[in-house]
């Protein structure tokens, strides 16, 4: 008889429920399973000590019987019973676990190598796949965020990698969450904690930058002197309507001059005033 399934990734334990197996348990095991039910019977109320488990509300028990996955899927939280000698059980931690992803040496799209490193948050929400499917779970999940981080800065030149962490955490995580499915894993957050360039380069970034803020200094002082040139213009058009003014000027400006400072001025006497005293 055959059996067919359209799922890409199916636990065992979906196939042990959905296609069990046709030649069941073995004289061996009847045997095994009596005598052990016999020996809980002869040593009550002792045996309650061996039989009797308890697992914390964030926590789940996956109980295999002579090797089997048992069937009722995990057990908790609470108190459930297991049959010495022929049952064993391994507990699964529900909580969200975080775990630093090394610095990553990577080289980017536009051939510029960075270090970078993340946190990831995860939670199992699948015991019996966490259990089944995959021998070490969280060590697995470390290893692959550390190559899902090189794959994705891969692909991004060093702006994208430095203005687009949201969009490059998302990412990470959307391929982190597909990858970790079948192992019963939810990837649930995923954050890039920092990106650390080389020393020359930060030294030529920076010196960038400087050369930058000079350029738009001298820019920004050649249109003030633009403007101050315009303004001075337009004053001397003003004065030049009255030589009285411009005598004005030269008076208020010594003034300012003497109030400032104790020191020798040179003040240019104008010839029209040598003139008018001369002609009288």
């Amino acid at each position: 008889m055959e059996y067919h399934t359209t799922r890409k990734s199916s636990s065992c334990y979906e196939l042990h429920v959905m296609f069990p197996n046709p030649e069941g348990p073995g004289c061996c095991a009847i045997i095994l399973t009596i005598v052990s039910y016999l020996l809980i019977v002869a040593t009550f109320p002792f045996s309650l000590c061996m039989c009797i488990k308890v697992v914390q509300e964030y926590e789940r028990a996956v109980i295999f019987r002579l090797g089997r996955l048992l069937k009722g899927g995990a057990k908790g939280p609470g108190i459930f019973f297991v049959v010495p000698c022929i049952d064993s059980y391994r507990k699964v931690d529900l909580r969200t676990v975080s775990f630093d992803v090394p610095p990553q040496e990577v080289l980017s799209k536009d051939s510029v190598t960075v270090s970078v490193d993340a946190v990831v948050y995860y939670r199992v929400s699948n015991p019996m796949a966490a259990v089944c499917n995959i021998s070490d779970f969280s060590h697995s999940t470390r290893l692959l965020a550390a190559t899902t981080l090189r794959n994705v800065l891969g692909t991004k030149n060093l702006a994208e990698i430095l203005s687009e962490r949201e969009s490059i955490s998302h990412n990470m995580q959307s391929s982190l969450d597909e990858a970790t499915d079948p192992w019963g894993v939810k990837v649930e957050r995923v954050e890039i904690k920092d990106v650390r360039l080389p020393v020359q380069l930060q030294r030529a970034m920076a010196a960038e930058a400087e050369a930058a803020r000079e350029a738009r200094a001298k820019v920004i002082a050649a249109e003030g002197e633009q403007r101050a040139s315009r303004a001075l213009k337009e004053a001397a058009e003003v004065i030049s309507e009255s030589p009285a003014a411009l005598q004005l000027r030269y008076l208020q400006t010594l003034s300012q001059i003497s109030a400032e400072k104790n020191s020798t001025i040179i003040f240019p006497l104008p010839i029209d005033i040598i003139n008018n005293i001369v002609s009288k």
